[in-house]
């Protein structure tokens, strides 16, 4: 399938969810557009009943459920998580709120080629209860990160940022919509960059090509 700009083939992509999937409903929705460099072939959840399986499944989306408990081992089970990606011919695995910790072998396998969203301006606040940890430190500025996925928790090269204020009435459920408004935008540019292979990769760091800079400014309080 091309993607009506060029001859180029979209780049095949198995989104990985534990829930709801909002995000992956995200990049559903952007991949609609013909000249998106990628296109979304599978949806994958360690939960069967995550209700983001009955929406990709509504949408004509191929689905994979891989009950987590079922399997013996965390190997055992990201051995059976490759194999599902793999068959799928899948060039780019797209985490989007999958909630499980990977094998330094499953990374590894798909390095380079792994990114997922986290609800924080890493490498500040990695791990779970994000929105609590940033208001219990009195931050003025929070935000979401796409990053290329590496062995450890929340870690990789960065390929791109959003940034929200943080408001005084906050409270962590407050923060967590109004960033996740943000993850909504910045996820799919982010993966539409990336299939586009508009990155330059080097270890633990990524910079887009050709970028221009842009030294706008987000004071919290306004200056």
């Amino acid at each position: 399938m091309t993607n009506g700009a060029d001859t180029q083939p979209r780049k095949r992509v198995a989104v990985l969810i534990s829930g709801r999937g909002s995000n992956m409903m995200s990049l559903v929705e952007a991949s609609r557009a013909l000249a998106y460099p990628a296109e979304i072939v599978t949806v994958i959840s360690n939960r069967p009943a995550a209700p983001g399986l009955a929406w990709a499944r509504a949408q004509g989306i191929e689905t994979v459920a891989l009950d987590h408990k079922a399997y013996p081992s965390r190997a055992a089970f990201d051995d059976a998580l490759d194999a599902a990606i793999k068959a799928t011919g899948a060039d780019i695995v797209a985490c989007a709120g999958f909630m499980r910790l990977m094998t330094k072998e499953l990374v590894e396998r798909w390095h380079n080629r792994m990114i997922n969203i986290h609800p924080t301006l890493l490498p500040s606040f990695k791990g779970l209860d994000t929105h609590a940890r940033a208001l219990a430190t009195g931050v003025r500025i929070a935000g979401c990160t796409v990053h290329i996925v590496r062995a450890e928790m929340d870690a990789g090269p960065i390929l791109g940022q959003a940034a929200v204020p943080v408001l005084d009435a906050d409270t962590p459920d407050t923060l967590a919509r109004r960033i996740l408004t943000a993850e909504h935008r910045l996820y799919p540019q982010v993966l539409s960059l990336f299939a586009a292979g508009a990155y330059d990769i080097h270890q633990d760091t990524a910079r887009l090509k050709g970028a221009s800079t842009n030294d706008a400014m987000l004071f919290s309080p306004p200056s």
